[in-house]
């Protein structure tokens, strides 16, 4: 099967400066620009609009330029469905946890309704995780499926990926560790940023050639090579779409590296701020937290 066809290098999904009622979608004129971290330090990012206004269908580019106001997910709640997560994906991560290399890729659940816009969106530190304040914060690629998926090879499986960004799997560690299923402890409202872009497959041919870092309040936590994930982009795709569709739009976190809140005891709190770091390409989603 063919690669999706991409008309696109780099979508951004914004409310644009000029009319706070629309929600647009286009690509940024400066191609080399971190639009996360522009639009977070108030500088004026210019995109030329597409003629869509979702990423699975962007339709084509125009002429029409406009500037961002707002940068949003570049997927909607009624686009993503079910969010699928890969836990334990990285051979650092597994190291520095003291937990032996998963045999298949430990997948959980995040509910649509924990998908959330970068900054200046907040996500929520619920009250059940202020309780003993081990609300966490892990860095991750995420992959877009572009067309409906199952039973796919692995050497097939990049030809159903759309494009690629950059995700927070915020958990709750204590709610986590109180039982073997994760579902309940990362899927909390808003506990899913994602963005600033989504960059496409034919930019990215190879994801293992990126490297993501997390920096809290500035300060680096996370810094690692996707050469290091335990299961590829490829991998990861064969195995979910087993047995199961993955539709147009399914968003697939792909694990955290090492530097987690849990292991120094780093945990998050109201008024911190977490940069996830995806480079080349993508850039850099940023996070406020507050307290429910």
């Amino acid at each position: 099967m063919a690669t999706i066809a991409s008309r696109f290098s780099r979508l951004v999904r914004f409310i644009p400066k000029s009319d706070a009622s629309k929600i647009l979608l286009g690509e940024p004129v400066d191609a080399s620009i971190d639009v996360g971290l522009a639009t977070y330090r108030n500088q004026d990012v210019e995109v030329r609009l597409f003629s869509g206004t979702s990423v699975l269908q962007p339709g084509e580019k125009t002429d029409t330029v406009e500037t961002i106001g707002r940068v949003l997910s570049p997927l909607t709640k009624q686009e993503v469905g079910t969010i699928r997560c890969i836990g334990l994906n990285y051979v650092s991560h597994a190291k520095e946890m003291n937990m032996a290399l998963p045999a298949v890729p430990p997948l959980f659940l995040k509910p649509a309704t924990s998908l959330a816009d970068p900054w200046p969106a907040n996500s929520i530190l619920p009250k059940i995780t202020q309780l003993d304040n081990t609300g966490d914060y892990e860095s991750e690629m995420a992959i877009v499926i572009g067309r409906d998926a199952k039973n796919v090879s692995e050497a097939d499986a990049l030809d159903y990926v759309l494009g690629y960004t950059a995700a927070n799997d915020i958990s709750s560690r204590t709610s986590q560790m109180a039982q073997s299923q994760w579902c309940f402890s990362k899927g909390f409202d808003t506990s899913c940023p994602l963005g600033p872009v989504l960059a496409s497959a034919s930019l990215i041919p190879d994801a293992s050639k990126l490297r993501i870092r997390g920096l809290k309040n500035g300060n680096p936590v996370q810094d690692c090579g996707l050469e290091d994930m335990i299961f590829t982009v490829p991998q990861l795709i064969s195995f979910l779409s087993q047995g199961t569709t993955l539709p147009a739009g399914t968003v697939i976190l792909t694990g955290t590296p090492p530097g987690v809140g849990a292991a120094s005891k780093n945990f998050l709190k109201a008024g911190d701020e977490f940069a996830v770091e995806l480079l080349p390409h993508v850039g850099t989603l940023i996070t406020k937290f507050v307290n429910e």
